[in-house]
C-alpha cells in the first residue's frame, strides 16, 4: 500500500502559493516605485506568474487596478508612489493656504481702512494736518 503524502503536498502547495504571492507583491512594489504604467501583463511578466493567477487574487488584483488607474490619470511624466502627496498632506496644504488667504484678506481690510482715514484727513479743509503714518506693509 502506498504512503499517504497528502499533508506534505498541502504544505508544499501553501509554500509555493506564498512564494508566488511574495514575487507578485515585490513586482508591484517595484513597478509602483518606478512610476511607470502598470498592467496585469507587466506584473505577471515581472513576477514570473500567470495573469490568470493575478486575477484570482482579490487583494493583488485591487492593487494592480489602483496603480493602473493612478498612472492612467497622469499620462505625462508619472510620479513614483513614494513621491506622491498623501490625502492628509494635501488637506494640510489646503488648510495652510486658506489660513494665509484669511490673513492676507484681513491685512488688506486694515490697509484700506488706514488709507481711507489718511485720505480723509488730507481732504478735510481747514483742519490742521498732522503727520500721517500708514502701518507696515
Amino acid at each position: 500500500m502506498p504512503a499517504d503524502n497528502t499533508d506534505r503536498l498541502a504544505v508544499a502547495a501553501r509554500h509555493r502559493h506564498e512564494l508566488t504571492r511574495a514575487k507578485a507583491i515585490r513586482a508591484l512594489g517595484e513597478l509602483a516605485r518606478t512610476g511607470g504604467a502598470v498592467s496585469f501583463e507587466l506584473v505577471a511578466r515581472t513576477a514570473g506568474v500567470s495573469r490568470s493567477w493575478l486575477y484570482s487574487q482579490p487583494d493583488i488584483r485591487g492593487q494592480i487596478q489602483q496603480l493602473r488607474s493612478t498612472t492612467r490619470r497622469a499620462p505625462s511624466s508619472p510620479v513614483p508612489a513614494t513621491q506622491r502627496a498623501s490625502d492628509a498632506s494635501l488637506r494640510h496644504r489646503l488648510q495652510a493656504a486658506s489660513e494665509r488667504n484669511r490673513n492676507l484678506s484681513e491685512e488688506n481690510r486694515r490697509l484700506r481702512r488706514q488709507l481711507a482715514e489718511a485720505l480723509g484727513q488730507l481732504r478735510t479743509p481747514g483742519k490742521a494736518r498732522s503727520s500721517i503714518t500708514i502701518g507696515p506693509c
